[in-house]
């Protein structure tokens, strides 16, 4: 890591650029020790960074441009870090959060503010064998063109039990970065497939004009059908869920009148899962209700 008299003797903006890509591969570190409880070697690591951190900290501190709020945190990000003690496995928590919050205070104090694929995530790979779908739970993402929205909806079908993802060929691709990124890993353990035809049913499409949420008829299996951030399911595909299960639509208050489709999708999923449980079907009720976040 730099010495702190040479990270002082930097222009701001750069000192700043510096002490965020050190934090951030602090924490990358931290997530690597944390996901392994036995590794006490990375825990004991962490010893010969607090004196450095709290130095870096009280340099952070002495720059008077900083908000009362930003300096606030930092002195509690400090105090954090001159209280680690040994650095044992049940500080990493503290220390992770700590360096979070330094990281993220320095990135807008630079103008820049993390999207969701920025972000650090500590889970590690998946476990396909972990993997308890409800049989018979699919989906189709039809032009569904954000591969931030691609990612977040295969993230949503993986929590909520699908069983696998149909894509059209004007879908995003959940192989590219930022929806690998927003996917957080489920683009590798739920299967999918593109398809040039609508998927064999019975299918429900994610659409207005159909019923309440609250009161659908969720079927055992189907295919829940989520059209295009612009236009929607397309008249096709929506007519042939139309003549199966129907429509199944949100009901929302504000002024807006709209959600995006990954919230909206995952809002279906959500309340298709719970109709799952109820009615018995989940191959292991016990774990899924244990699994409950």
């Amino acid at each position: 890591m730099i010495p702190l008299y040479k990270l002082e003797c930097l222009p701001r903006p750069l000192r700043l650029r510096k002490v965020v890509k050190i934090f951030a591969e602090t924490e990358n570190r931290l997530c690597t020790a944390d996901a392994d409880s036995t590794a006490a070697g990375p825990a004991a690591d962490m010893t010969m960074d607090m004196s450095y951190f709290s130095g870096v900290l009280e340099m952070l501190i002495r720059d008077e441009t900083f908000s009362d709020a930003a300096l606030e945190a930092l002195g509690k990000a400090r105090e954090t870090f001159r209280g680690a003690g040994e650095g044992s496995a049940g500080d990493l928590p503290r220390i992770r959060r700590a360096v979070n919050a330094v990281r993220h205070i320095l990135l807008a104090e630079t103008g820049r503010f993390p999207s969701d694929w920025d972000l650090v995530d500590g889970e590690g790979s998946l476990d396909p064998a972990r993997r308890r779908p409800f049989a018979g739970m699919q989906v189709y993402l039809e032009d569904i063109r954000s591969p931030f929205n691609v990612g977040a909806m295969f993230r949503a079908a993986e929590s909520f039990g699908a069983e696998k993802i149909w894509l059209s060929p004007l879908s995003a691709d959940p192989r590219h970065k930022r929806a690998e990124r927003t996917a957080m890993g489920c683009a590798a353990v739920l299967p999918w497939e593109r398809t040039e035809t609508i998927p064999p049913g019975p299918l429900f499409a994610l659409e207005t004009g159909g019923v309440d949420v609250g009161r659908f008829s969720f079927p055992l299996r189907g295919v829940l059908i989520a059209g295009s951030e612009e236009l929607g399911v397309s008249p096709p595909v929506l007519a042939a869920a139309d003549a199966e299960l129907g429509r199944v639509s949100i009901p929302v208050f504000g002024v807006k009148g709209s959600l995006n489709v990954s919230v909206a999708f995952g809002i279906v999923m959500h309340a298709w899962a719970a109709a799952r449980l109820i009615s018995g079907s989940c191959p292991d009720f016990a774990a899924a209700r244990e699994g409950a976040v």
